[in-house]
């Protein structure tokens, strides 16, 4: 194993996740560093990650980026969740939120108290117990006092792109033009040591960050450490993004509307709208996809229907030797919930924790790949949660997807759910509530709830429910409309 410093960092692909690491690694640690970010302008990058979740504003603030600056460049609007239309069955949806749903006691949570007055006709919808819920569907948003109100953004993907290279080329970063031929490895090692480019350039370095994308040439092409597929859990294979004209005010919410053979995103920015169709194509073909998709559109095309094909699934490490793989080069996991940009920051953010100033060790490459593997198959459970737990069964697609195999720790998640209504989080793992919302939103409801809940009389019950509802009215009362508080904080100008 190497006992040199690390001084040179070499980050091979741009996009987000290699505009992210450069920002991330040159502001906090870059005074110590020799960072290096090669990239082509004849390689596009995907582009179409819009949707994010709240962890990004814990990003940013170690980033110290003003939000307002942030979102004028990236025409950006406010997310308090996604709306799912027609998942749990055609012509029905729900929102699920970010935030908290309710109040907890510190035996059960509010979803036996909500399971209690459902089963009593004095509960109404899950959602009307969660802030972040009733002001997206009221189209209300404002910033509350001790972060209040949880939320996320909407982003042009490619301006964000841009903004992050402005503040890393300011940290020191050094942008090389060039398409990456070959990789160079030591012979004894098999550690990277530099990455020949076509028009001749040699970059050489000590730590190699991998973000190009599904090509994967470091962690693959030349490491070919090995690839997990999850396409049985994840049958989805193939994406068409088409960018649209802005015919309405942005809504704070993210649109999945479920179709036949797969789903329809609408993101809204400040000057247009992100759209896209994912789907599986053992069901439909791109053309098909193609048409029902703009059949759906709302607004004249910006751009044409751009087909993306991917494969769904994760390296077998994600450190290697000297090469850390992040974004889409890790693996891929759809968009279903936003988590893209939220992996790709947690593995630069636990990369910063373990660097390896004074070389690599093996036990730091073993305990990040442990935690990276733990946030990966955590977020991937929840995803499959949403194919496999409905009522859908009008199609062959939505048939297989409630049919297939699970993972045995989701299969757990749900039988546990289903029959005491308990969700308990590991690990600190990214979702919570989030858990509770989906289920009970695709249309699995527990079979009973916990005993304390009868330790409230049924008055008590009426009077705990109403008032949760009556905080969260009055709250959104106060709150201004979502694009007048864009147009006062954050307007784009475009």
């Amino acid at each position: 194993m190497q006992d040199k410093r690390i001084k040179k960092v070499v980050i091979a692909g741009g996009g987000t996740a290699g505009w992210m690491a450069a920002a991330a690694l040159s502001k906090l640690l870059g005074k110590n560093l020799d960072i290096t970010l090669v990239e082509s302008d004849e390689i596009a990058t995907v582009g179409v990650g819009e949707a994010t979740i709240p962890t990004l504003q814990y990003f940013h603030k170690l980033l110290n980026i003003n939000e307002a600056e942030f979102l004028k460049e990236t025409h950006g609007t406010f997310k308090l969740g996604i709306k799912f239309e027609n998942w749990r069955t055609k012509n029905e949806d729900y929102l699920h939120a970010f935030g908290v749903t309710g109040q907890d006691c510190w035996a059960a949570g509010f979803q036996h108290f909500w399971l209690k007055g459902r089963q009593q006709g004095i509960a109404s919808d899950f959602g009307d117990y969660c802030l972040e819920q009733v002001s997206a569907v009221s189209e209300k948003f404002a910033h509350l006092p001790n972060n209040g109100l949880n939320y996320a953004y909407h982003i042009d993907a490619t301006r964000y792109g841009q903004y992050l290279r402005k503040m890393s080329e300011a940290h020191g970063v050094t942008r090389v033009e060039g398409k990456i031929e070959q990789v160079k490895q030591n012979h004894e090692t098999g550690f990277i040591e530099s990455l020949s480019l076509a028009n001749g350039k040699v970059v050489e370095g000590d730590l190699f960050i991998d973000c190009t994308g599904q090509r994967a040439l470091l962690i693959e092409g030349a490491l070919h450490t090995g690839f997990e597929d999850w396409s049985h859990w994840l049958p989805c294979d193939s994406a068409i993004a088409v960018q649209t004209k802005s015919v309405a005010e942005p809504i704070p919410y993210t649109r999945s509307i479920a179709h036949d053979f797969g789903w329809q995103w609408r993101i809204p920015l400040q000057h247009r709208v992100g759209n896209g169709m994912v789907y599986c194509s053992k069901f439909v073909s791109d053309e098909q996809a193609k048409a029902v998709l703009e059949e759906n559109l709302v607004g004249e095309k910006i751009t044409e229907p751009r087909v993306i094909k991917y494969r769904t699934g994760t390296r077998r490490k994600h450190w290697n030797k000297n090469c850390v793989a992040v974004g889409l080069s890790s693996g891929f996991l759809e968009p279903l919930e936003s988590t893209s940009i939220h992996l790709i920051q947690q593995s630069i953010v636990r990369l910063m924790r373990m660097f390896p100033h004074t070389g690599i060790k093996q036990t730091d490459i073993d305990e990040f790949n442990l935690q990276t593997k733990f946030d990966t198959e955590t977020t991937r459970d929840f995803i499959i949660l949403h194919y496999c737990q409905h009522n859908r069964s009008d199609t062959e697609f939505w048939r297989h997807c409630r049919n297939m195999p699970i993972p045995e720790r989701l299969s757990h998640r749900i039988e546990l759910f289903k029959e005491t209504g308990r969700v308990f989080r590991k690990n600190n793992e990214l979702f919570d509530d989030s858990w509770m919302q989906v289920m009970i939103g695709q249309g699995l409801i527990p079979e009973s709830y916990h005993p304390i809940v009868d330790n409230m009389s049924d008055d008590e019950l009426v009077r705990f429910l109403d008032h949760i509802k009556t905080n969260i009215k009055g709250t959104v009362g106060q709150l201004p409309n979502h694009q007048a508080f864009i147009k006062q904080y954050c307007n784009s100008g475009d």
